[in-house]
């Protein structure tokens, strides 16, 4: 199937993408956006990430990544401290965009982002229509595919990542401020994936 013929409208029947992000609390690694176009025959059961178990949401991202077109973007811990991370979301949520529309060669009618806010006005290189959905990953299929795309690709990174920081446990965590992370970030110290602008990061930083 050539996707690129088999692109989904919205129900208002406009060219749209859909976009969520993945990561904006954690104390660790970086944020994530993820862009859907939905094609003519989208996955089923898609819903918000964080209401389907990690089986269902690997074998949705499989199928998402086979019908439809895609993109993500990342906001590194470096650019989270040093612009914030609301700033550092609205700039992943751009490169994630930017990245499909280059992917479709075509630009969307609309953007539907999960959430009441949108880029435009805090990313410069924001320059597309958009629209917030409060809850729309799980009630807008496009942004739920995003919110799907967005956070497995941000849990393989944090697995990678632990790989080389075994200690704090981000293969189960995935960096969020648990009890198993925070001893052992009192223990061993940040490592260099943490975000100092995060208060139990600076705070430690602060005490040492």
């Amino acid at each position: 199937m050539d996707k690129g013929f088999m692109l989904a409208k919205s129900r208002t029947g406009l060219l749209t993408i859909g976009v969520d992000e993945a990561g904006r609390g954690p104390l660790a690694g970086p944020v994530v956006a993820g862009a859907v176009v939905l094609c003519a025959d989208p996955p089923q059961g898609l819903d918000d990430s964080k209401k389907l178990s990690a089986k269902r949401r690997a074998e949705l991202e499989g199928a998402i990544k086979a019908s439809c077109h895609w993109a993500v973007g990342v906001a590194d811990v470096d650019e989270i401290d040093r612009i914030n991370i609301l700033q550092a979301t609205m700039l992943a949520m751009t490169r994630a965009v930017a990245a499909l529309c280059d992917r479709i060669g075509a630009a969307p009618e609309e953007v539907l982002i999960d959430g009441n806010m949108t880029p435009a006005g805090r990313c410069a290189e924001w320059r597309w229509p958009a629209r917030t959905i409060v809850g729309g990953d799980g009630s807008e299929p496009c942004i739920s595919a995003a919110s799907i795309v967005a956070k497995e690709h941000r849990d393989r990174l944090m697995r990678e990542l632990a790989i080389a920081h075994p200690q704090y446990g981000w293969e189960r965590n995935m960096g969020y401020g648990t009890v198993e992370h925070l001893t052992a970030l009192r223990r061993h110290g940040p490592a260099p994936c943490h975000r100092r602008s995060f208060a139990p990061v600076a705070q430690l930083m602060l005490a040492v």
